[in-house]
């Protein structure tokens, strides 16, 4: 995997019903809540969908890479979600190329998310509106720390 160095990076948390996204500093540190854009009807591969809104971040950002969670089962395998996910993920890379899309494992990011919220006193109505946002933020802060570790233990130095 090639190294993209600093900038801005994007979490994506595709769903069914709506993608959560989320923007990291350009230093890689810090991800922060972004929006959720509602799941379009139209197939990925068709103009108008939630993936327009997603090339526009992209642009609008001057996004680097873009993380998309990969929902994979409990026990590590490719499930529906997953397979959506990777479906969603290249349709977005042929869109945006040559910005970079990964994908990484996003298991449990959505409940962490919900019971953080919770945990803040956002429940209900208000909770289904951000979690989507919120699992976007869990997604990129997981990867950009798993990142940071690499790079510290590849030397001491990151790349970036």
């Amino acid at each position: 995997m090639e190294e993209t160095g600093r900038g801005v990076r994007l979490g994506v948390d595709v769903g069914t019903v709506r993608v959560g996204v989320a923007v990291s500093d350009p230093d890689g540190i810090l991800a922060t809540p972004l929006m959720t854009i509602a799941r379009g009807r139209a197939k990925p591969a068709e103009a108008g969908s939630d993936l327009d809104e997603l090339v526009r971040l992209v642009r609008e950002h001057s996004v680097v890479e873009v993380i998309v969670g990969l929902p994979v089962t409990l026990a590590g395998q490719d499930g529906p979600a997953a397979t959506a996910a990777r479906g969603y993920a290249e349709a977005l890379a042929i869109r945006i190329d040559p910005v970079p899309v990964r994908m990484t494992d996003e298991r449990m990011t959505t409940v962490v998310a919900s019971r953080r919220l919770a945990e803040r006193g956002v429940r209900g109505r208000r909770q289904r509106a951000v979690v989507d946002q919120a699992a976007a933020v869990e997604i990129l802060q997981c990867w950009l720390e798993s990142r940071s570790i690499r790079g510290r233990r590849g030397g001491g130095e990151r790349a970036d």
